[in-house]
């Protein structure tokens, strides 16, 4: 593969982020959006992400975005605050080359680095075989399924729960709050 680069989230990105998640939304079943955000929605979930100190991050390829990874904030209880959940977005293009993993590798290191302890992986569809197996090979174990609690593209979908501890996880107290 040629000249990957993974690197932060600039906001000349944006729209090629905007364009990778309005397929997404518009074709699969990884996302349970119904209706693309547009690309002012775009920035301010970015800007939400950043203000809050989380990682976000693009792959390129021959300076391209291909894709592009995230993580935020698990759920809005304090006592959530260092467990993120995880995004990872490929142009369908660029699937199965191994740069979904790469992003999660780089995306784990980040949170790792801002002191978060845990990530959970909140799979769209139980038929997501590819992103259910990207999580297994960085070290997610699975947690459990809620079966049928999306409804897209006529059908009922359920939803992969995995998880996997960051840094030393459960196993010491934090000192100090991440972001």
């Amino acid at each position: 593969m040629s000249s990957l680069e993974i690197r932060p989230t600039a906001a000349a990105d944006l729209p090629s982020i905007t364009e990778i998640y309005e397929h997404a939304v518009r074709f699969g079943t990884a996302t349970f959006e119904l209706i693309p955000p547009d690309l002012a929605e775009m920035t301010g979930r970015f800007g939400t992400l950043m203000d809050g100190g989380f990682p976000y991050l693009v792959a390129a390829l021959e300076g391209r975005v291909v894709g592009y990874a995230y993580a935020g904030a698990y759920r809005p209880r304090p006592a959530y605050r260092f467990t993120v959940e995880n995004s990872v977005y490929l142009q369908p293009a660029i699937h199965r080359r191994g740069i979904g993993l790469q992003l999660l590798q780089r995306l784990i290191a980040e949170c790792e680095a801002r002191g978060f302890r845990q990530m959970i992986a909140v799979i769209g569809d139980s038929a997501n075989t590819g992103s259910i197996g990207v999580h297994s090979r960085c070290g997610f174990q699975m947690i459990g399924t809620h079966p049928n609690v999306g409804f897209k593209f006529g059908r009922w979908l359920d939803t992969v729960m995995m998880q996997r501890a960051l840094g030393e996880g459960a196993t010491t107290v934090p000192v100090e709050d991440p972001g």
